[in-house]
């Protein structure tokens, strides 16, 4: 019996030690995996449409804080990645945010046309930190409204509206 089992626990090991795999070095495989994650993010504008950045160092609880994070831009290194901000020139603004809705007031006219990568920067950070304020809410699902003092209110859009497919 003990013999049987000897034979048994040597070819399991020499199968396990045969089993033909040859070691392999570094394989690249890409970029790493994308799609929606939870936590916080900006998004600035590229030659290739939005990219959104985690912020990873930085707790935000305040959306109004959100779009002064989003208004000094990129990193150096992000700046050398492509990445720039058009959200610079807001004037004053108050954001707010119940649930899956969240409106911009803005103090005077809003400059771009709404289908822009600026308005998309707003759209898409927004809708980040409203679904990272509020984990029931889906990012997908926020609609961000523009409501300037002069003019005509904008949207509401989703984030989806303004990214590549």
């Amino acid at each position: 019996m003990k013999a049987r089992q000897g034979v048994v626990v040597a070819a399991l090991g020499i199968a396990l030690m045969g089993c033909g795999v040859q070691p392999t070095g570094v394989i690249g495989a890409g970029e790493p995996a994308s799609g929606l994650t939870r936590g916080m993010r900006l998004y600035f504008a590229s030659d290739n449409g939005l990219r959104g950045v985690p912020l990873l160092d930085k707790e935000v609880k305040d959306l109004n804080a959100v779009v002064k994070l989003l208004a000094v831009g990129p990193s150096p290194a992000e700046q050398r990645d492509g990445l720039t901000t058009l959200v610079q020139q807001l004037g004053a603004y108050s954001v707010t945010g119940t649930g899956t809705r969240v409106t911009v007031r803005l103090d005077g006219p809003y400059a771009e046309s709404g289908r822009d990568q600026g308005t998309g920067q707003l759209v898409c950070t927004l809708a980040r930190a409203q679904s990272v304020r509020d984990p029931k809410v889906r990012t997908d699902d926020v609609e961000v409204t523009l409501r300037p003092s002069e003019g005509a209110a904008l949207g509401p859009y989703r984030c989806a509206e303004f990214l590549n497919s």
